[in-house]
């Protein structure tokens, strides 16, 4: 009697605990083992939060940016663009990266750690990154889409929530995307 009783309460136990919502440990999990394949080409900043609040207020002048992977033919080896359009101006940056499992190293620096973690978006990128020994940290929400649905976003801000972060920084989607760097060299040249 004792052992079905005993039975039962666990049952109800484990029915309770799938309905829970998700916590911190699980919505920050980093992935296990990344491919490179489908992380190549361009992914749209969507939102991101920064601990560092002087920096989280620069953040939030860019009018929008970008990310363009593009491996080199290693599987641990990439390269990482970015692009960001501040004040009606693209400015472009490039990095060699090194990847190992969900984590990454940029080529040069060892004062930031990264990592890819999960996220229920199937075409989004979160990366989470640590500055300084995680003296700052930064989360940013990337996706082939400009927006993302309304569960999507509400999961990042938890993500958020988790780190003890600012409330994220959502980017407008109308706001035009810098063009890629190939193209903005020839657009410079036109314009002498």
């Amino acid at each position: 009697m004792f052992l079905a009783v005993g039975a039962m309460a666990l049952l109800c136990l484990m029915s309770v605990s799938h309905s829970a919502p998700l916590g911190c440990e699980h919505l920050l999990r980093p992935l296990h083992q990344l491919d490179p394949r489908p992380l190549e080409g361009r992914w749209a900043l969507v939102a991101g939060s920064l601990s560092h609040l002087p920096y989280l207020d620069r953040f939030k002048q860019r009018d929008s940016a970008a990310v363009n992977f593009s491996s080199n033919t290693s599987d641990t080896n990439i390269s990482y663009s970015r692009s960001i359009r501040l004040d009606n101006k693209c400015l472009y940056r490039s990095y060699n990266i090194s990847l190992e499992g969900s984590s990454f190293t940029y080529d040069g620096t060892d004062n930031l750690t990264a990592n890819f973690v999960h996220s229920s978006c199937q075409d989004c990128l979160l990366m989470r990154m640590d500055v300084e020994s995680g003296k700052r940290q930064h989360l940013y929400l990337f996706s082939r889409r400009r927006e993302v649905e309304q569960e999507e976003m509400e999961e990042f801000r938890a993500q958020v929530e988790c780190l003890n972060m600012p409330p994220p920084v959502v980017m407008d989607a109308h706001k035009e995307l810098c063009p890629g760097a190939q193209t903005e060299e020839k657009l410079e040249g036109q314009k002498d």
